[in-house]
């Protein structure tokens, strides 16, 4: 028990052992020897100590009174009984009764790590009742716990007066200055076992000065991960709500699962409940998160569940359930992380050796006022498998890809599609550096359709079955010359350019193939050397074409440089791509990308598509910074010559529609210790109106947070003509955080 004390320590330790087995019968007897030179030695247990053995010790001096019981013990004092620890300049043991008195930088260890400074104990019943004067203690996340008394109950609770509390470094300069934040009670109680401190007639300091007073106030210990209990409220204003206070309980039902019950009290609606319920299985995880409030003349709900399970290393199954009963609800009552289009699905997947499979149906349901619900789709169902292959004798890899799926809309257009998808690819090298690749690629679907006169087809028959396939295959040379040029790094020009073969496909004016997954069009470099740049099947790109770029790449030890520019060519309009794609003549857009960062202080993206006949700009979008963490400038453009969600609004052949796109975001941000400030505004310069703006300022340190956040929303969603948020939020650690929001 005790290694490597001198002489004089080691035999007061050893005699104490003794004498103190004198006192409390039943006490191990301890074993000693010394070591040559006499100066060292080690006393250790003949056997081990039962958890429910009086105490062993060691000290400096001891003494016992036979005529009164009393044992005294002085000079660096340790005394230990199963998991606790008690340390003293002196303590005094009453064999009568049981007490120890410890004086003189008391400290006692729990068993939890929890350590208690005091001036003056007196403990019994084997260290777990007793009182304490002066009481400071050390908990985990840098928790500090002191009162002027305490009185310890079975080990379990200790029941404080005159308390303070705060996670805050005391300045080690100035001892006596408040702390930055601090909860200062009448009285309060710890209660070791079920982790929790809670506190009567408590005030919340900020450098000593009172800001808050509740009368009852309970937060989790420190150590504790998971407790139930009231967590911190918060209150804010809304227009659909007026003033309203959020009142959260957090029930921790066992190891497994927990659940937390959100009250939502409010002046001009409700009130409302809203509620989160999470379970861990051996096989996955579980959660759900809604509400259900009075709203109006009726009530008001919204789910939102999640539940990922695996079936064995192969297979996994899991859901995604999102409904609300509307979108004002969902706006009014503040229901966090919600999209315009809620989405519900069901899934069965698996994965092998480079295969991937997987059957799911799908609902939705949309939120914006500019969305039809009866035109969103329901997939009853859609499976798929995805196969690649390892590489075969000629050095190439076989990918198979193959779907069906049926889609259903109460308004619009119902598809049964099955699709069948071969791709073959070997690349190898030249003898000069030149990197070639081959491939053969063939797609192929069949379908079946109701009501495709109807969106989004707008075809001029009612049901309609076909099919289509379109076999190519593509030759890609990449030839890259680079040059060493010494501490400046390396330069790269790398000329590339494709040949496809394939036969013409249909211009899909008069077609009675339906477009379920190609409604979606950007081209941009990215796509450039694409097979089919339509971004699915259901609109095939065919036809004898070529395309070519330059690539060239600077990378030195202080940044690098990167930038491409290319173009397609083909031998006949395509009329499958919309006017105004950039792909629909002989000749495609031009394309390019470019990327600098020179070093940390500065990089900039840049991407755009210009007009191959007269290069006016058909799409952009750069983002570029520039400056350190202390300020950071950053500025960000965007330009589309119309928005590609409206391309297939219309029946095919008729004019679209051109809706640009010509916004810019600038803002900036600066990180100066503890502070942190960071603001944006973006501004449409095509109708010269602002869009949104937002502004956080923050500020942090190892016990105290508070942040401010506005946010500004100049355009109309769901008609509400803008809306501007406003949250103020003050956390203090391992208490909780405190608000205020807004909108």
């Amino acid at each position: 028990m005790v290694a490597n004390l001198p002489a004089r320590r080691l035999r007061g330790a050893f005699a104490g052992l003794l004498l103190l087995g004198q006192i409390v019968p039943g006490i191990a007897l301890a074993q000693s020897f010394t070591p040559a030179g006499g100066e060292r030695g080690v006393v250790g247990p003949i056997a081990p100590v039962a958890r429910d053995a009086p105490v062993f010790y060691q000290a400096d001096q001891a003494s016992y009174d036979r005529s009164t019981g009393i044992a005294r013990l002085s000079g660096h004092v340790e005394l230990w009984q199963a998991d606790r620890v008690l340390l003293a300049d002196t303590v005094t043991y009453d064999r009568r009764t049981g007490v120890a008195a410890a004086k003189g930088h008391v400290v006692l260890l729990e068993p939890g790590g929890q350590v208690v400074f005091s001036d003056y104990a007196e403990l019994s019943d084997n260290m777990k009742n007793g009182v304490l004067k002066d009481l400071r203690a050390t908990l985990q996340q840098g928790g500090k716990l002191a009162a002027n008394g305490a009185e310890r109950i079975d080990g379990r609770l200790n029941e404080l007066s005159r308390v303070v509390y705060s996670t805050c470094p005391v300045c080690a300069a100035h001892p006596d200055r408040p702390p930055l934040w601090a909860i200062r009670a009448r009285d309060a109680i710890q209660d070791l076992d079920h982790k929790r401190i809670e506190y009567r007639d408590a005030v919340i300091q900020i450098y000593g000065v009172p800001v808050f007073w509740l009368p009852y106030l309970t937060h989790p210990d420190p150590s504790e991960k998971r407790a139930s209990g009231l967590l911190v409220p918060s209150i804010g204003y809304s227009k659909g709500l007026g003033a309203f206070v959020r009142i959260p309980y957090f029930w921790a039902i066992d190891g497994q699962q927990d659940a937390t019950l959100t009250p939502v009290i409010a002046t001009a609606d409700g009130p409302g409940l809203e509620f989160q319920y999470r379970r861990a299985f051996n096989s996955g995880r579980l959660t759900v998160n809604g509400s259900v409030a009075r709203y109006g003349d009726a009530a008001g709900a919204n789910i939102d569940a999640i539940g990922n399970f695996a079936i064995n290393d192969t297979w996994r199954w899991g859901f995604d359930l999102q409904r609300a009963s509307s979108a004002t609800y969902v706006r009014d009552f503040k229901i966090q992380n919600v999209s315009s289009v809620l989405t519900s699905r069901i899934y069965l997947e698996g994965f092998g050796q480079g295969a991937y499979a997987r059957v799911d149906a799908r609902f939705y349901q949309g939120l914006a006022t500019s969305q039809d619900s009866s035109k969103l789709p329901f997939v009853l169902p859609r499976a798929e498998y995805d196969f690649v292959s390892r590489p075969d004798v000629l050095g190439g890899r076989l990918g198979v890809r193959t779907d069906a799926f049926n889609v259903m809309r109460d308004n619009g257009t119902d598809t049964e599609r099955g699709r069948l998808s071969l791709n073959w690819a070997r690349p190898f090298s030249g003898a000069l550096g030149d990197l070639w690749s081959v491939t053969l690629h063939v797609d192929s679907a069949v379908y079946s359709a109701r009501k495709f006169n109807d969106q989004p087809n707008y075809g001029s028959h009612g049901d309609v079955s076909s099919a289509q396939a379109m076999p190519s295959a593509a030759v890609m040379l990449r030839w890259p010359f680079s040059r060493d040029a010494g501490s400046w790094g390396t330069q790269v020009i790398e000329p590339i350019a494709q040949i496809i073969l394939a036969p013409n496909g249909s211009n899909y004016i008069t077609t009675r193939i339906p477009n379920e997954d190609s409604l979606d069009l950007t081209f941009t470099d990215a796509n450039l050397f694409a097979l089919n740049r339509f971004s699915g099947v259901d609109r095939l790109e065919g036809g004898p074409r070529a395309n070519v770029a330059l690539h060239g790449a600077w990378y030195s030890p202080a940044g690098t440089f990167d930038a491409l520019v290319g173009e397609g060519f083909r031998l006949r309009r395509d009329n499958a791509f919309p006017i105004g794609s950039g792909l629909d003549g002989t000749r495609t857009d031009i394309v390019s990308h470019v990327s600098w960062s020179p070093n940390s202080f500065f990089d900039v993206t840049s991407r755009q598509r210009f007009d191959h006949s007269d290069l006016r700009l058909r799409y952009a979008d750069a983002l570029a910074s520039v400056g350190n963490d202390r300020l950071r400038v950053f500025g960000g453009y965007i330009y589309s010559y119309n928005t590609p969600y409206g391309l297939y609004d219309n029946p095919p052949g008729q004019p679209v529609t051109m809706l640009p796109r010509n916004e810019v975001t600038a803002g900036a941000s600066t990180h100066l210790g503890n502070f942190r400030l960071s603001g944006y505004l973006r501004q449409d310069i095509g109708l010269d109106k602002p869009v949104a703006a937002g502004f956080d300022a923050a500020w942090e340190n190892s016990c105290l947070g508070v942040d401010l956040n506005f946010f500004r929303r100049y355009t109309s969603l769901n008609n509400d003509h803008g809306n501007t948020v406003i949250l103020f939020q003050i956390t203090f650690k391992t208490v909780g955080a405190f608000g205020f929001n807004a909108s």
